[in-house]
């Protein structure tokens, strides 16, 4: 004899079933949100009940890896999966991180360069000529180089030049 209480519990799991089965068919089809909350919500069913049908969520975690065919994708665009999707969104984030590093930089450089500017512009800063000034203190400097060379070159001979005539010096001075 049929339990008309167990038929009855069938027949209703059976509708809620069709109605989980249409929600992920329309969710696919319109492009919408494929979340086992959203398709419960969609179905009019509690999520557990998704959850304790395990063929229920594996439909919805195959329409979630499958190519979205809304109506973003007719008329022959390519068929976009929300692991590209998401692909596509942490490389448009790190693409905002080195643009972000790149402006960070370039607002330095015109920080530094809008501040050389405004200090020459004061009359504060070093002469504008520096370079020039710089090679010519260079200059000097292997000038004054070459000269103590020099200096000290003509004192040894100086030296020399004494050394010798000392004794000679030194002899007529002996002689009455």
């Amino acid at each position: 004899m049929p339990n008309p209480m167990i038929e009855g519990r069938q027949a209703d799991s059976a509708r809620r079933r069709q109605r989980v089965i249409k929600a992920v068919n329309t969710a696919r089809r319109d492009g919408s949100e494929l979340s086992v909350s959203a398709i419960a919500r969609a179905a009019g069913v509690d999520r557990s009940f998704v959850y304790r049908h395990r063929d229920l969520l594996a439909q919805i975690h195959t329409a979630q890896a499958a190519p979205i065919t809304g109506p973003a994708t007719r008329g022959g665009a390519a068929a976009v999966t929300t692991a590209s999707l998401k692909a596509d969104l942490a490389n448009a984030q790190a693409r905002i991180s080195r643009l972000a590093a790149h402006n960070k930089q370039l607002e330095r450089k015109l920080s530094e360069f809008l501040g050389e500017q405004a200090w020459q512009e004061s009359g504060l800063g070093a002469p504008a000529d520096i370079d020039a000034l710089q090679r010519q203190i260079t200059g000097l400097e292997q000038q004054v180089v070459e000269l103590v060379s020099q200096l000290t070159e003509h004192e040894q001979e100086l030296d020399a030049a004494r050394a010798a005539n000392r004794e000679p010096i030194a002899n007529m001075n002996k002689r009455p």
